[in-house]
């Protein structure tokens, strides 16, 4: 069994549904166990302004699934939940299921890359991040502490549970 973060997000068709239908998908998975979640949070979106806010969190999943098998389960849920895939990068979304960690496997192929590219800047990630593992050191040796220092909590709001 690997530990995996799993970044979710959306912020089309009822954004906080769409992630509580997410979480129990992943709890679904073969080979799997859902063993927590972050509190959901409010982002401002990245790209294009003009589409409304995104609802995030992380989940972690214990898995014995390779990584490539579990993201195309990750986007088969993506798609039974509505997600259309369109040229346009950071557009709406219905669901974004991502994968951030992968234990401690390092991997960059044209269909995955993890750690998960850019998630050093994306608060909408790290702090939720955080919630689950405030200790992590990523398998580049970066401590998340570190990441979050130079990340500050702009645009985000937390939600009540």
């Amino acid at each position: 069994m690997e530990r995996v973060y799993i970044g979710l997000g959306s912020n089309l068709d009822t954004p906080r549904q769409q992630l509580h239908s997410a979480l129990e998908a992943l709890a679904q998975l073969p080979q799997s166990h859902l063993a927590c979640h972050s509190s959901l949070y409010v982002s401002d979106p990245l790209g294009p302004a003009d589409q409304p806010r995104y609802v995030n969190a992380v989940a972690a999943l214990d898995t014995e699934l390779q990584p490539w098998a579990l993201l195309d389960a990750l986007q088969r849920i993506e798609q039974e939940q509505g997600r259309v895939r369109k040229a346009e990068r950071w557009g709406p979304r219905t669901l974004d299921l991502d994968i951030l960690l992968f234990g401690e496997r390092r991997i960059d192929d044209e269909r995955l890359t993890v750690p998960h590219y850019h998630m050093h800047a994306r608060p909408f990630v790290l702090y939720p991040l955080a919630e689950l593992a405030p200790e992590l050191v990523l398998a580049d040796g970066r401590a998340l502490r570190e990441l979050l220092a130079a990340c500050p909590f702009t645009g985000l709001e937390r939600l009540p549970a």
